[in-house]
């Protein structure tokens, strides 16, 4: 497949130093990018693309966004790191901030998404012990099947994905799955008095961007309240203007018990996550019993009051909304069979692809990198579609048609 990239010695160079000396645990799209810049990336041929995957909505704010980048070094001249051994002068004003941002008593900052997942199932054990009163060392967490939110090996002992959990286990205790969208199966499983908290994505987003019937979050809400259980809502790639609100639990009014963000928080330019919730939960733990070094840095909470500030003052949620209604419009004029399903909310988008004369997903992902757009195959058939949410109507308009003649090229 490589081969049919044209690649230029330069770009096969650099793809074979990787292969030689890197672990193999991806397969990517045959591009070497070297610069972004807003919704466009170029390779080191100088090539432009539009990015439509927006480092899996880690960039909604736009490649290299001016304010955040210059917030970033202005920071990064002062004081990047001091470790939670000592206070800092940013940390409290970014906790002040990101906490009247969202509406919690307080935040848990950590590095990466899945540590913050990591984080809420401790907070939730926690709480299930000291509040609820569950007995030591059995507290259950429930997942939704299809969920992922990482590969630490909690994460994949939550997997129904043979890819994420075959050969690594013995895994985690005190976990179990219930079918997504299934509101009877999760107050099944809820009569347990050892439940402690349910974590799920609004939409699941690496399962192919799979959007729950309309009152599934609302539902789960209310099951967990009658059963005392908390809510856990994996906004990693969800949250942050992607589909159309703040979060996407807004859509259903919906306000979780605890709230994990990450990717975007810091517009993509180095890993910052944070774990909201009220006092109630997050005072449980004390003292030794759970940080990070790098968790809260003065360089990451700078960057994250930034980038949270862009969202909002450029009005991100509502584009993504308005162009992702348009986006889907012009997907669904695609006249093609091997388009089956679109579906998506705001800019979080997906096509599913019937193969077709030996035409696989990858296949026509290597041609809309040919036509300049770049997107990455999720389980094979399913194309995700998610560019930075700066892209305008001109640009989205634009890329609609590359994807229709891309498809239609193969009618």
């Amino acid at each position: 497949m490589i081969a049919e990239m044209n690649l230029s010695a330069k770009a096969q160079q650099l793809i074979d130093l990787e292969d030689k000396h890197g672990a193999h645990n991806y397969h990517p799209l045959p591009v070497v990018l070297e610069k972004g810049l807003g919704v466009h990336v170029w390779d080191v041929d100088g090539k432009q693309y539009y990015d439509f995957l927006s480092a899996y909505s880690a960039v909604n704010q736009g490649h290299c966004h001016p304010r955040i980048i210059a917030a970033l070094i202005d920071q990064a001249k002062k004081l990047t790191l001091t470790s939670r051994a000592f206070h800092n002068n940013i940390l409290g004003e970014y906790e002040c901030f990101i906490t009247n941002y969202f509406g919690y008593d307080k935040v848990l900052p950590m590095n990466t998404g899945v540590e913050g997942g990591e984080t809420a199932i401790k907070l939730a054990r926690r709480w299930g012990y000291v509040k609820k009163g569950i007995e030591d060392n059995k507290a259950k967490i429930i997942f939704a099947e299809g969920n992922f939110w990482g590969r630490t090996m909690a994460a994949i002992s939550s997997s129904t994905d043979p890819s994420s959990f075959s050969k690594f286990g013995p895994f985690m205790p005190g976990f179990e799955t219930v079918p997504y969208n299934n509101l009877q199966k999760l107050e099944e499983a809820f009569k347990d008095k050892n439940v402690a908290a349910f974590m799920v994505e609004p939409i699941q987003g690496e399962a192919g961007v799979l959007v729950p019937d309309y009152g599934y979050l609302k539902g789960a809400k209310a099951l967990c309240e009658k059963y005392n259980v908390l809510l856990i809502a994996d906004e990693v790639q969800t949250g942050l203007a992607r589909t159309g609100k703040m979060l996407a639990c807004d859509h259903e009014g919906v306000r979780p018990d605890i709230l994990i963000l990450g990717k975007a928080l810091s517009g993509g330019v180095l890993p910052v996550a944070a774990i909201l919730c009220d006092d109630d939960i997050m005072l449980n733990i004390k003292p030794g019993e759970h940080g990070s070094t790098y968790g809260g840095n003065p360089l990451a909470c700078v960057v994250a009051i930034e980038a949270l500030k862009v969202l909002k003052d450029e009005k991100l949620a509502d584009n993504s909304e308005t162009l992702g209604e348009l986006f889907r419009e012009k997907l669904n004029e695609i006249d093609s069979e091997l388009i089956t399903t679109v579906r998506g909310k705001g800019l979080l988008n997906a096509i599913i692809i019937k193969e077709k004369d030996g035409i696989s997903a990858w296949d026509v992902c290597l041609k809309l990198a040919e036509n300049g757009l770049l997107a990455k195959p999720t389980h094979g058939d399913i194309i995700r579609f998610a560019p930075p949410l700066v892209i305008t109507k001109e640009q989205i308009l634009d890329c609609a048609a590359i994807i229709r003649k891309t498809i239609e090229s193969y009618n």
